[in-house]
């Protein structure tokens, strides 16, 4: 790609951002024209789930809402003793948990803001070291608050690693988050306009998952740089009409690795040192 052709696509990428408050005539959402809405949740692949626990008092472990924004930050390195579960279920419920149903199953309300209400995203797991769970992948029904298994994956810290292109400390945490998008729940009342409001909401979802972790005195760090594709494989995704669009390790954090942090990103000042 030429110098022209990337800064052609930059500023193309810059007006995606833009909202673009002109209409074409004629220019409805399927929901304007009466089109029946999407499901509000993707249906389970089995009846056999987990139930999770609704109670979270003994993963509160910091109350205090000036020093959980105070020491929020990102956690790449993890001490690998396992998690609760019942930590697991709080960040569940803290990132996607619903706490009412309006009208006939028109909207959820959850614990995270979504334009119009429409919750694009479904929640899949890849678990390594959570007390109760057995190593690898499950999907999160957040209407009833349980866990789906989808099964054991061989070489799970490998399939990691590759998927969330390289980054091999990801696969050192407890359980690794990954949201997919499901485009048409927010292209059906938004049409065009629903891409740039996924992006916000997204957002909102991810930072409530560091909020809970802090909150829990677990670590998190969002990752954007991964392989679509084979996430998508990972989870049996499509990759047209679901695929995935943000992932988050987290695991049990220790003060006294401040130093291995220290190390950590003093090794990407080497590869990438600051410019001038």
């Amino acid at each position: 790609m030429t110098p022209s052709q990337i800064e052609d696509r930059i500023r193309t990428h810059r007006a995606f951002l833009r909202y673009d408050h002109d209409r074409e005539e004629g220019e409805r959402s399927d929901q304007q024209n009466k089109v029946p809405q999407p499901p509000l949740v993707k249906a389970p692949r089995s009846d056999q789930t987990i139930e999770l626990r609704r109670d979270f008092r003994p993963s509160i472990r910091e109350t205090d809402i000036l020093s959980i924004f105070q020491l929020r930050e990102s956690h790449r390195v993890y001490t690998e003793e396992k998690m609760t579960l019942t930590d697991l279920s709080f960040l569940l419920w803290s990132t996607q948990g619903v706490k009412r149903i309006r009208g006939e199953r028109y909207a959820t309300l959850r614990t995270v803001p979504s334009g119009g209400a429409r919750h694009p995203f479904e929640t899949y797991l890849a678990v390594r070291k959570v007390e109760g769970l057995a190593p690898g992948l499950y999907h999160y029904l957040p209407l009833d608050h349980r866990l789906e298994p989808l099964g054991a994956v061989m070489n799970l810290e490998g399939r990691l690693t590759e998927a969330l292109d390289g980054q091999r400390w990801a696969s050192a945490a407890n359980v690794v988050f990954f949201w997919s998008v499901i485009p048409y729940r927010s292209e059906w009342r938004y049409s065009r306009f629903a891409h740039r409001i996924i992006l916000v909401d997204i957002g909102h979802v991810c930072q409530n998952l560091y909020i809970a972790c802090e909150a829990a005195r677990l670590g998190t760090c969002a990752i954007g740089a991964l392989d679509p594709s084979l996430c998508d494989a990972l989870f049996g995704l499509d990759g047209e009409e679901e695929f995935t669009l943000l992932a988050a390790p987290v695991g049990t954090v220790s003060p006294a690795d401040g130093e291995k942090e220290a190390e950590f990103y003093a090794f990407l000042k080497k590869v990438d040192p600051p410019r001038e």
